[in-house]
Order: C-alpha cells, then structure tokens, then sequence
C-alpha cells in the first residue's frame, strides 16, 4: 500500500492509522476468551503498529511528517461497559503514540494519539441509538449531551495533519465532548 502511494504522489506526508472493533465476545476479563482477545488486539493495536513500522521511515525519507493514531476515550478512563480487549487495545494505541513522538520528535515526525468519544455512525446507531433507553444511559455521560459527528473527528484529524499542529506531538487528543474531565448525572 505504502509502495502504490509513494509510486502515485512522490511520498509519504501523513499516516492515519484508523482501526477498531469491538465484538460482542470483548466482554468481561472473566468470560473474554483468547481468540477474542487476539482478535481485537490483531486489528486494534498490532494494525496500528505495522502502519507506523512501515510508514514512519517514509516520512523520515521526506524530513518529516505527521502520524495519527486513534485510540479512544476508554484508553484515559477505562470503559464502565466491559470491553477489557478493546480497552488494553486503545490504551495501547496510546502509550505507543506517547513513545514515537518523544523518539522521532526531533527528526520532524510527529505522532499522536486522537482519543474520540461516541461518534454518531451507522454502527453506534444499530448498537445503542436504535434503542432511546440505551442510548440516554450513554448520552448522560457527556457533558454536550450528544454524540459527536464523523465530521467534527475528521476536523481533529485535519488539524493534525496540518502545519498548523507543527508543535504537538505525544499528545493525547480528545476529542469526546467532554466526557473525560466531568462527572455527569442525569438532567
């Protein structure tokens, strides 16, 4: 993939590792089995790796770059609905963006972590949002009392990739609606 971009644009400026599931099998520690657990981990984290294995010395070929790799909300709080695969799995994404910003920061590669909270897609609708009742039980814990839009992450990523985030790197950037710094009860 990287090789086919290179070949069509002349290199590489930006990488956006954008990977995650969350299967029904991710539950409790207690009844997650290890194929779940390899599974989410697999897509999660380890496709985040190869992205930036591979991608990172092809910015470093250009004089530098930017890297975006979304991990989630969970990965700063841990999550109140058990998902222990996909929690370790984004708290993962986030320690190694953490470390590659502090190791390539100073070749003009910067890497960060973007941490979305709930965003209104087809397949939050089809889990939480086809059902009001389900829906409010998540709802009450952000402080804007809605789900973010595609495009409101996309703006986040578009920042990032600019020049005009030319001074973070290592940085955990969430992007959540405030559900990370509030303790919300219902109205």
């Amino acid at each position: 993939m990287y090789d086919e971009v290179v070949a069509a644009y002349g290199g590489l400026d930006v990488i956006f590792n954008n990977a995650g599931i969350s299967p029904p099998e991710d539950d409790s520690i207690l009844t997650t089995d290890l194929e779940a657990w390899n599974r989410v981990q697999a897509v999660n984290l380890t496709s985040v790796y190869l992205g930036c294995k591979y991608g990172i010395p092809l910015l470093l070929e250009r004089g530098g770059g930017s890297v975006i790799n979304t991990a989630s909300f969970v990965a700063v709080l841990g999550s109140a609905t058990s998902q222990i695969s996909y929690t370790a799995s984004k708290g993962g994404v986030l320690s190694m963006s953490r470390e590659l910003g502090v190791q390539f920061a100073r070749q003009g590669v910067r890497v960060n972590a973007l941490c979305p909270g709930p965003v209104n897609t087809p397949l939050l609708r089809e889990l939480f949002a086809k059902d009001p009742e389900r829906a409010a039980r998540r709802l009450v814990h952000v402080p804007m009392g809605r789900f973010a839009e595609a495009e409101e992450i996309a703006n986040a990523v578009a920042f990032l990739a600019s020049d005009d985030a030319s001074f973070i790197t290592a940085s955990t950037f969430l992007v959540d609606g405030g559900i990370h710094a509030a303790y919300v009860t219902p109205l």
